[in-house]
Parts: C-alpha cells; structure tokens; sequence
C-alpha cells in the first residue's frame, strides 16, 4: 500500500464513511492509548492517514472516546461509589477534610479549565478541526516536546505522594496540565502525569487521579460531539463504525487501564518517553520527506 503524502487537513469527521473494520481497528488504537501516555488522538490522526483511510476528524475521536470512558467507569466503579458516597456525607457532616470530598473538589475544580478552554475553541475556532495544530508537522513537535518534559518529571519527581495524600490543589494543577490536551499530540493523561511527576506524586497515585479526572471533561467533550453527528443526520451506515468502535476502544481501554495501573507500581515511564521521541521523530520524518 503506498502511503499518502501528509496534509494539514484531510476529510474529517464521518464525511470518510469508515467500515466496521476500519472502526474496529481505531477502537484498539483508542483503547490501547487514551490511558498511556502516548496521546490517542495523535494516534488516531496518523495511524488512519498511513494506512489511506484519511483522518476521522475530532467529532469521531470524541465519540468512540466514551468506550474509554465507560471503561474507566467500569474499572473504577468502587472508587467511584466510594467517592460519591464520602463526598455526600462530608457535605451532609460539614468534614471539608475528607480525604473523599478533597478528590471529588479536585477532580471538579480541576476539569474547570479544559471545559472554560474547550467551549472557547468550540463556539470562536470553527475551523480548528482543520487547524494547523492538527497537522502531521505539529503533532511530531509536540509530541517531542512532551516526551522531553515527561523525562524532566521522571528525573526531578520525589514521587513521595501518595493517592490517600492528595490535595485539591493537586487536582487543580493537573487539571490545568489536562487543558493541554487540546492540541493533538500532547496526550491528555501524558500532560496529567507528568504534572503529578512534578508535585511530587506517586506514579501509580498520579494515573490512577489521572483516569479519575479524565471522566467528566472526555464525557462531556464525547457527548457534545455525539449531539453534532446527531444533528448532521448522518446515515445508518455511518453509525456501525461508531459503534464498533466504541465497544472495542471499551475493551481495550480496560485492558490498557489495568496493565499501566499494574506496570507503574514498580516500574518508571522511560519506555513511553523513548516511545513518543521515537513517535514524534518519525512523524517528523516522513513530513519533511514529503
């Protein structure tokens, strides 16, 4: 198969009528790097554009991106109920010092700026599906750039915080690390690491707050887009990609969750640097290759 020269901006959304196959295969792309700090949505803009499929566009990354999100529900559904039910109780008790009603107040305060950010670029950058940042080019750069600073954290971290030591300001910085996510490349729960690397948190700790905070600004940012294609009228056929996508980024997600949730226990983050350095130099390449 001959690989398609790079374009800034290719057909997008479900305007490239993928077939279930196609849908399958960018579900497992979704599942096995939404949670990895190696951004899904890179891979689900290069991956499609080298094997000539064109780029699915950002309204079809936010959907099947609800399959990762009803993973992480599905994996943290103990967490979850526990959370909610010592939130409501330190409210009902006044105990603004729960170790539950922090992290909820952190996950809440911390999903604040990407939401402020996103609505902006949704109702004053029409075109930003078609922007440069979406570009082969720039998501090599910051792909780099993000490897570069994972590194930094990996190498200056104490990694003394534990999950049960978390803080709302935590929360807080890394929601604002989570905004970055905005630009393709960056990797939402790369950005979230490595900023919990920075203050000081646990590896395992900052993934696990990482998958936690994740889940209302994905969800939101999924069924909005959910709402758009709805409103496009798109056909019937359009809607078997969607779904088995979906359903395959849910499994794999589980899966990826529970691997990297096991692997950073013992292990540290230099395998997803070396990989995203790799990744960003040999997007770089083919571009400049042209």
């Amino acid at each position: 198969m001959s690989i398609p020269p790079p374009i800034v901006a290719l057909v997008t959304d479900i305007q490239t009528h993928l077939t279930w196959f196609q849908g399958f295969i960018l579900g497992i792309v979704q599942g096995l790097t939404e949670f990895l700090p190696i951004s899904s949505t890179a891979h689900l803009k290069v991956v499609p554009v080298l094997l000539g499929w064109g780029d699915p566009g950002s309204s079809y990354t936010a959907v099947i991106q609800l399959g990762s999100i009803a993973a992480v529900i599905w994996f943290f559904w103990g967490d979850l109920s526990q959370l909610i039910r010592g939130t409501v109780r330190a409210v009902k008790d006044q105990n603004w010092q729960s170790h539950d009603f922090r992290i909820s107040l952190g996950i809440v305060l911390g999903t604040l700026p990407i939401l402020v950010a996103g609505l902006g670029i949704k109702l004053f950058v029409p075109d930003y599906d078609r922007s440069v940042l979406r570009s082969l080019g720039a998501i090599a750069t910051v792909s780099i750039v993000m490897a570069l600073l994972l590194a930094l954290a990996e190498w200056v971290g104490r990694r003394q915080k534990a999950f049960e030591d978390l803080t709302m300001l935590d929360g807080i910085l890394m929601g604002c690390a989570q905004t970055l996510a905005l630009i393709p490349g960056v990797s939402r729960s790369g950005s979230t690491l490595t900023a919990g690397l920075f203050q000081g948190i646990e590896r395992a700790a900052a993934a696990r707050f990482s998958f936690l905070l994740g889940i209302p600004a994905i969800t939101i940012a999924g069924l909005v887009e959910l709402k758009d294609l709805v409103d496009t009228q798109i056909t019937a056929q359009d809607w078997v990609p969607i779904g088995v996508g979906f359903l395959s980024a849910l499994v794999f997600s589980y899966l990826s969750i529970a691997w990297l949730l096991k692997y950073l226990q013992t292990q540290n983050t230099w395998i997803f640097i070396a990989y995203r350095l790799a990744f960003g130099v040999a997007i770089g390449i083919y571009v400049l290759q042209g």
